[in-house]
This record gives C-alpha cells, sequence and structure tokens, in this order.
C-alpha cells in the first residue's frame, strides 16, 4: 500500500466515477482501476460499490475514507513542518477572509506583511465563515478572519475588534452631511444592498425587521466593489461597516438611530493544526493591526 493509492481511492469517491477522477489525476481509468483493486486486495475488503450509474463507497470504504482524508491532512502538515523556515525568507500561508475585509483590512494587512516578509507567499480567498471553518478543519487553510460566534468543532476564535454597520453614502448624496438619521427614513431612500446569501445581509435584515422598516431596495449586489462604485455615483446609499468609510474618501458614515448591531471581528484557526512560523508572523501582524484599529476608532 503506497499514499498514491489512497489518493486514487479518495479522488474516485469525491468524482463518484473512475473517468473523472482519472482525468482529475491525469493518469489512465485502466491504471487508475488497477491502483484500487491492488488497495482493496491489500486491505481484503471491497471499498467501491462499482454497480450503479455513479461509483461509491462501501460502508467500510467509507470508514476506510474517513481516517485516510485525516491521516493526508495531517502528513500535508507535516510536510510543511519540514519545509518551515524559521527566518521567514521562504514560505507559504493561507488565509481566507469574509467578503466586506476585502474593502478595508485584507489590504493593509497583506502589505504589512508582505513589507515586513517579502519571501512569504501568501494565497488569499474571499469566502463564507461556514466554509472557511470547514476549510479550516480540513486543513486546507491556515488561518481565517471572520466573526467571533458559534464555531464548527475544532475552531479557536481570537476576538480582535469591533465592527459597527452604519448607512454609508457618496459624496453628492443629500445625507453625505447629515447627524444621526431616523432609521424611519429610510424607509424613502433607495438603497443599494449586498445579496441575501452575505452574512452581512441577514444582520441588516434583522436590523430592519427590528425597527418595523420596509426598506426601498433598488439595487441588490453580490459583489462589494460593485455596491461601492453605485455609492460612489450617487445613486444609492448602502449599508456595510463604517471602517469603509475610513479606507475610501469618497464615503461617508451616517449613523443611524437606534444604532446598528455591532459584529467581534476574530481571528480563526484549528485548535490542533501545526502553527508556521509565516503563520504566527502573520498572526502577530493581525493583532497589531487589530489593536491600532481599537484605539484609533
Amino acid at each position: 500500500m503506497e499514499l498514491r493509492h489512497i489518493r486514487y481511492l479518495l479522488a474516485v469517491a469525491d468524482h463518484g466515477n473512475f473517468t473523472r477522477a482519472a482525468e482529475s489525476l491525469h493518469i489512465s481509468q485502466p491504471t487508475l482501476s488497477q491502483q484500487i483493486k491492488q488497495l482493496e486486495h491489500a486491505l481484503g475488503v471491497v471499498l467501491l460499490d462499482r454497480s450503479g450509474r455513479t461509483v461509491r463507497l462501501t460502508d467500510v470504504g467509507e470508514a476506510y475514507a474517513h481516517h485516510a482524508r485525516l491521516a493526508l491532512r495531517d502528513l500535508g502538515a507535516a510536510e510543511r513542518a519540514v519545509h518551515d523556515v524559521q527566518d521567514l525568507t521562504r514560505g507559504q500561508l493561507r488565509v481566507a477572509i469574509t467578503p466586506t475585509f476585502t474593502a478595508y483590512l485584507i489590504g493593509p494587512l497583506v502589505h504589512r506583511f508582505r513589507s515586513a516578509h517579502p519571501g512569504i507567499t501568501i494565497t488569499v480567498q474571499e469566502t463564507t465563515q461556514d466554509l472557511m471553518e470547514a476549510d479550516l478543519v480540513a486543513d486546507r487553510l491556515d488561518l481565517g478572519i471572520g466573526f467571533i460566534g458559534a464555531h464548527a468543532a475544532g475552531i479557536d476564535a481570537t476576538a480582535l475588534f469591533t465592527e459597527t454597520l452604519v448607512l454609508v453614502v457618496g459624496p453628492g448624496h443629500p445625507l453625505a452631511a447629515t447627524g444621526p438619521l431616523p432609521a424611519r427614513q429610510l424607509a424613502r431612500e433607495p438603497l443599494g444592498l449586498l445579496s441575501v446569501n452575505f452574512a452581512t445581509r441577514l444582520h441588516i435584515d434583522a436590523y430592519f425587521a427590528e425597527c418595523e422598516i420596509v426598506p426601498h431596495i433598488a439595487v441588490e449586489a453580490n459583489s462589494i466593489s460593485a455596491l461601492l462604485e453605485f455609492v460612489r455615483r450617487g445613486s444609492v446609499a448602502t449599508v456595510l461597516p463604517d471602517a469603509i468609510t475610513r479606507m475610501h474618501a469618497h464615503l461617508y458614515a451616517v449613523p443611524l438611530t437606534p444604532p446598528m448591531p455591532t459584529r467581534t471581528v476574530g481571528l480563526l484557526r484549528r485548535n490542533t493544526a501545526y502553527h508556521s512560523a509565516a503563520g504566527r508572523a502573520f498572526t502577530a501582524v493581525v493583532h497589531d493591526v487589530a489593536e491600532e484599529y481599537r484605539h484609533t476608532h
């Protein structure tokens, strides 16, 4: 039995088809079938049910695949530990963020980290918090920046700072120079909001429901950059974290009464993961930026 046998089995399980699995592995289908049969022979069990249109794991195959995935995850962590360079002259780091952080937080973080450690390659992924936590548990990520709350088993979360949602308008908007705005007035303002698959939108909808407001939603978008462009041109107002207005000079924050909800931003990681030198250095940068944020905002 070799590692390739395990990877081949998991590829077939993931694709449910020998042909697609072989293509993903860049080997021929007969070779893949032969390798799987060798694994089954070595274990003395049938791992795959080949009787249907879709190839499925048998019950014993499910049990074996579960432990095989954990083993591969730990081997991947072991390889990174071996190649970890303590002086940070080279290395890799996998980071995920929830979408609103693309507009104000990840840029300064990566810039500061890269300025100090230019030899480290960073992969940044924008995703939902549920997927982020699943990828952290599966060791497909090193660190995540999301929100404190109920977390998946195996996730450690460290609070960083508090994020506040506000009404955001462009320079030509009538509300740009106003003070606190009664929330009920939003029923008459054309709004551009993130689509409902964003966690931020759920907070916004809950706020409107609590205030018994039916908002005038003129535009929905699944892109924060597109939404900010609409707002900048003055056609709509939006609701986003107030920190975004401090990163964009052409945007203005309008506080609402009652105030909109706050959220605690957190740094997430798998509690049993190997923490590389690059990961530890990035964590230090995150905490430094968070400390500055708490004191200046």
